[in-house]
């Protein structure tokens, strides 16, 4: 064999060779997840949308969750995203409707209040996937079978808040307790329910207050339903209204009393946040995204974030109330194990 040939030969088994090898680093970096590059290979890419509720992204709680998950998605999965925000009920069909004409992959509606524009968006465009924030899929008009519904046990979680919020108060002898809630929803009363429920296990003497805004964006209307149960003996408020609570925690700094923050973790607010009941809106946006992303995406049926999945539960426990955190800590294992099974979930 001429010398000349036996180079050449050499050559080309030396490029297939590395040929190979980066076929095969590809692969590793697909099914890695290590970073934001490898997430972005893991799946087609695809276009998704969220349309707020009329709290807006300010709300530091429930939108801004939301948006938060799509972003992430942006980041991770190589998503296109796009948010559009209702200042009115009146938006909400409008903005289903433009995502799912512009061809978005996934829409999600931000909360309870949009169930019957999601409900009569996707009964029109049953090609289209859908997915909502906070009402079952099998509650929706008509039970279209193109969206998923997003659910979490909040009584879970406001449960342990309450818990917290009852331990406290027996150590520091205070009588009462509050929450000032948005409007009267399932997901609000659930919070709140569970938060009741909480406080008397922990505390059987502790008085409950509870109010309603009937608002989820006037900071003003939950400051003063706020004074007015702290002016009846409350020690610690837990607001369950979005934006409008945090209205609710600053009446409680104010009076230099605990608050707790809702939905996403509100310690930022100040040392006067005895915690925060958490639900991770972001993480199921995120999720479901990428369900649809892998071609996982099942209309007419309920993903459920509980404490056990790590959907539900409570963030940064504040200065007065870290004595408790083991205590806290048992509790919510039991309610992950199922031990602790009899939470409430309407208001009595």
């Amino acid at each position: 064999m001429p010398a000349s040939f036996r180079f050449f030969l050499l050559a080309l088994l030396a490029a297939l060779a590395l040929g190979i090898a980066a076929c095969g680093d590809d692969d590793d970096d697909g099914g890695g997840g290590g970073s934001d590059t490898a997430a972005k290979d893991e799946g087609p890419a695809i276009k998704a949308g969220v349309v707020t509720d009329i709290g807006g992204l300010n709300d530091r709680s429930f939108n801004f969750l939301a948006n938060k998950g799509l972003e992430d998605a942006e980041k991770e999965l190589g998503v296109e995203g796009r948010v559009l925000i209702s200042k009115s009920n009146g938006d909400y069909v409008p903005n289903l409707t433009t995502l799912a004409q512009q061809k978005f992959d996934l829409s999600v509606s931000v909360g309870f209040l949009m169930g019957d524009a999601t409900a009569t968006v996707a009964g029109k465009l049953p090609d289209n996937k859908f997915a909502i924030v906070d009402f079952p899929a099998s509650g929706l008009k008509g039970k279209p079978k193109n969206v998923e519904g997003l659910l979490f046990k909040e009584q879970e979680a406001g449960y342990l808040a309450g818990y917290l919020a009852g331990l406290w108060a027996k150590d520091n002898k205070a009588t009462t307790v509050s929450t000032v809630g948005g409007q009267k929803i399932p997901p609000v009363d659930h919070y709140i329910a569970g938060f009741q429920a909480g406080a008397k296990k922990a505390n059987p003497g502790i008085k409950t207050l509870n109010g309603y805004s009937q608002d989820f964006v006037d900071q003003a209307k939950c400051k003063e339903i706020a004074l007015d149960q702290i002016s009846q003996g409350s020690k610690v408020v837990f607001q369950v209204a979005g934006q409008c609570g945090l209205g609710a925690l600053d009446a409680a700094k104010e009076k230099g009393v605990q608050g707790i923050g809702v939905d996403a973790d509100q310690a930022y607010l100040g040392d006067h946040i005895l915690t925060s009941a958490l639900k991770k809106v972001d993480v199921a946006v995120f999720d479901a995204i990428k369900r649809v992303q892998d071609g996982k995406f099942k209309g007419g049926t309920d993903v459920i974030a509980t404490v056990e999945n790590e959907g539900v539960g409570l963030g940064k426990i504040g200065p007065a109330g870290t004595k408790y955190e083991a205590k806290v800590r048992e509790i919510t294992d039991q309610i992950a194990a199922g031990e602790i099974t009899d939470i409430p979930d309407t208001v009595k």
